[in-house]
């Protein structure tokens, strides 16, 4: 049976650790996000020598799990500590939060980069040509055009992302950080009571993608009016009626 009294009491315990779940999802989302347009944008053009090692960057962290990424990071490059040093980065790869940090920022901007680079390519072809045809530059019509439609079509598959990089910070636990997940398995090893910690720590996640989610879809609704006006219309036909 679950004991609901010890439920709500771990609830202060584990929001605890909610202030650096936070933290690892907030800057690797948006470190991620700037790489990912970067390496979206470098890939319009037919420059092999910049698309081949992007593609197959991207390939390469999305084809293995996120746990061996943040393995790979924290331990691994370990092994390299002199040549570290040397270059002034192991203060960088020493912190476990910094480790996080690349390894989120990495992996999302990975996957942030094919949702991008198809937004951009969805964007119709007669709107860059009327662009062109009114005298803008390619920059100019990159950023008045392009991108704000690309980024209006991204939200929907961009806003999954953003969900399972949040639900990817549990992780950093693995990496001695005490976050939500962190806590969680130290309540277990202390109180062996699995079933309400780890509801406990499940419902904290579902609450912040929960909250994600409402102001994803408030930000598509604002940013795509257009979409909303049929069901205007049809409404005032109705009540006409």
């Amino acid at each position: 049976m679950i004991d609901f009294a010890f439920f709500v009491d771990i609830i202060p315990t584990l929001l605890s650790g909610l202030p650096l779940t936070l933290q690892l999802a907030g800057s690797s989302i948006a470190i991620g996000f700037v790489l990912a347009l970067l390496l979206a944008l470098a890939q319009q053009g037919n420059h092999w020598i910049l698309v081949w090692p992007i593609r197959s960057f991207v390939a390469v962290f999305r084809g293995t799990p996120l746990l061996v990424q943040i393995f790979l990071i924290y331990y691994g490059l370990g092994q390299f500590r002199p040549s570290l040093q040397a270059a002034g980065l192991w203060w960088l790869f020493r912190e476990p939060y910094w480790c996080a940090i690349i390894a989120l920022s990495l992996n999302t901007a990975a996957y942030g980069s094919e949702i991008l680079r198809g937004a951009i390519q969805g964007v119709p072809r007669g709107l860059i040509e009327a662009a062109s045809a009114f005298g803008m530059s390619r920059l100019l019509t990159l950023r008045l055009v392009v991108l704000p439609l690309a980024l209006r079509q991204a939200i929907p598959s961009y806003s999954n992302e953003i969900i399972l990089m949040i639900k990817g910070t549990s992780l950093a636990s693995i990496i001695t950080l005490t976050e939500v997940t962190g806590i969680a398995q130290g309540l277990i090893s202390q109180t062996y009571r699995a079933v309400e910690v780890f509801v406990a720590a499940g419902a904290i996640y579902l609450t912040i993608n929960f909250t994600i989610i409402s102001a994803l879809n408030a930000l598509e609704t604002w940013l795509t009016p257009y979409r909303r006006e049929p069901d205007r219309r049809l409404c005032v036909i109705n009540q006409e009626k």
